[in-house]
């Protein structure tokens, strides 16, 4: 039996969750104990030591990213409950962690829990996501996110990407310190978590950080870091000149 901790400061909330848990999963989940707050949070972690967390990120003393950072135990996994929060729900997808919003809808929370289930997290793996999702969701400079091939988990700095190219539901990633790195997520979700200030979606099939742009040629293509050509859509060139060269 899988033992759960909800943790959020609005007892519907918890109530709700609850609910969920003993009409869906019953058989496979039991709610050992439920916090209000960071403090207490971090507590009941390190001494029940759970297998799962139902984790609201705005609390009444912190943060759900302040619970995760403090606690000592983390051989766990995590879903978020949260509010509408861009900012908050960015973060959550740059550490590639999973969430559900408020209100809790059925087939979101069914579809949420048997991810986990089905995903145990190692724990090494789920401290270097929260990392990345903490710094982000605190404005750290230099940003990472997390890329999850089907054998290893990345940390890649933004800025170490060169350029994204797609191929159907899989996106190749070409980095300045490591090989190519092939994710099974279409572009669109890939544009989701890259910072929109660098990354351009120049082509249909291309994401490019114009940081690493050196020229654009008059056969419609950009030239990039390591001699990298990227091609420009006729309909995204004028929005990609402009936001590269202006």
């Amino acid at each position: 039996m899988i033992k759960a901790i909800i943790i959020d400061d609005e007892a519907f909330i918890r109530k709700d969750v609850k609910d969920k848990v003993e009409t869906y999963f019953n058989n496979e989940i039991i709610i050992v104990s439920e916090a209000k707050s960071v403090k207490e949070a971090i507590n009941l972690i390190d001494s029940i030591k759970p297998d799962l967390l139902f984790l609201d990120i705005q609390l009444s003393d912190g943060t759900g990213f302040d619970v995760l950072s403090s606690c000592v135990f983390k051989n766990f996994n995590v879903i978020f409950v949260t509010g509408y929060d861009s900012h908050a729900i960015k973060a959550i997808k740059v550490g590639a962690l999973d969430y559900i919003l408020k209100p809790v809808d059925d087939e979101e929370f069914k579809e949420a829990v048997n991810k986990a289930l089905n995903n145990y997290q190692e724990e090494n793996h789920l401290e270097k996501l929260i990392e990345i999702s903490s710094e982000y969701f605190k404005g750290v400079e230099k940003k990472r996110i997390i890329l999850k091939t089907s054998d290893t988990v990345y940390a890649i700095y933004e800025d170490d990407i060169i350029y994204c190219r797609s191929n159907g539901n899989y996106t190749t990633f070409y980095t300045q310190q490591l090989d190519k790195i092939m994710v099974s997520k279409p572009l669109k979700k890939i544009e989701e978590i890259l910072s929109s200030t660098n990354f351009i979606r120049c082509h249909q099939s291309y994401i490019v950080n114009k940081k690493h742009v050196l020229k654009y040629n008059k056969n419609g293509v950009l030239i990039v870091n390591l001699d990298f050509k990227v091609p420009v859509s006729s309909r995204r060139k004028k929005y990609t000149l402009k936001m590269i060269f202006n």
